[in-house]
């Protein structure tokens, strides 16, 4: 299994606003066993992104569904910087 860890950092006033974009995208993503958004408790702008996909290629595969890439679109301008923090390679766990 493949997974990332992402960082979004919101523009200023619009974090929740983003995490509304980030979890409308999520519907029909063929290969994603897990796709979890969270607000950080102790920064207000940042949103961290945790993702679990059967293999890499559909999540590449998954950027160029036409409600990722309406969300990407709706998403970039309230995107003030982001991350990858890490790629895992994912062992198993509760969901997975």
């Amino acid at each position: 299994m493949y997974g990332l860890v992402g960082k979004f950092i919101a523009a200023d006033g619009k974090r929740d606003a983003l995490i509304e974009i980030l979890l409308g995208g999520l519907k029909d993503m063929p290969g994603c066993l897990s796709y979890v958004v969270a607000a950080d408790p102790a920064d207000d702008t940042t949103i961290w992104v945790t993702e679990v996909w059967d293999r890499a290629e559909s999540h590449m595969a998954s950027l160029q569904l036409a409600q990722v890439q309406e969300a990407i679109g709706k998403a970039r301008p309230m995107i003030a910087g982001m991350e990858r923090v890490a790629e895992t390679d994912v062992r198993g766990g509760v969901g997975v």
